[in-house]
């Protein structure tokens, strides 16, 4: 499923138009965003948890050259299913 798809999924079970879907679906993308950009997170009871990981400075190596090339540390996005996610799934 796409971003084109989902709107279509929210505009059809929430009875809306598909630009109020759009709107809706970018509100809350925009959302969840800026919460994390803001070094927070967010939890969405029964479905899951978006947060933040620091990954440290890391030595790497380029599979081609065998060069060895220092990775800086970085801030990633994580996302923890929670248990009705989990138990919808399975």
């Amino acid at each position: 499923m796409n971003k084109n798809d989902l709107v279509s999924a929210v505009a059809t079970q929430a009875g809306l138009s598909k630009a109020d879907a759009t709107k809706a679906v970018d509100g809350v993308f925009g959302s969840i965003t800026g919460a994390l950009q803001g070094g927070g997170e967010v939890r969405v009871v029964g479905f899951g948890t978006f947060s933040v990981a620091n990954r440290k400075a890391t030595t790497g190596r380029n599979p081609r050259t065998g060069e060895t090339i220092q990775i800086p540390a970085s801030r990633q996005p994580k996302f923890k299913a929670g248990k009705g996610l989990k138990d919808a799934v399975n």
